[in-house]
């Protein structure tokens, strides 16, 4: 049995109050590594797209003010 078949058994076999913590935990779990995953994009440059299509899109009055 593999290392994620345990934990997926273990997962199976907790309470409904302990299961939604895990899920509220593997969430934000989540979120965090997105969070860094973007930073870093945006870091690096890979982002600038967004904001030079943004700006196509305002100069062409297809864009409002936020």
């Amino acid at each position: 049995m593999t290392r994620l078949e345990q934990i997926k058994e273990a997962i199976e076999g907790l309470p409904e109050k302990d299961f939604g913590r895990l899920r509220k935990w593997l969430a934000d779990k989540d979120y965090e590594r997105w969070d860094r995953e973007i930073v870093s994009d945006a870091k690096a440059g890979k982002l600038d797209f967004l904001a030079e299509e943004a700006a196509r899109d305002k100069k062409r009055g297809k864009l409002g003010d936020l």
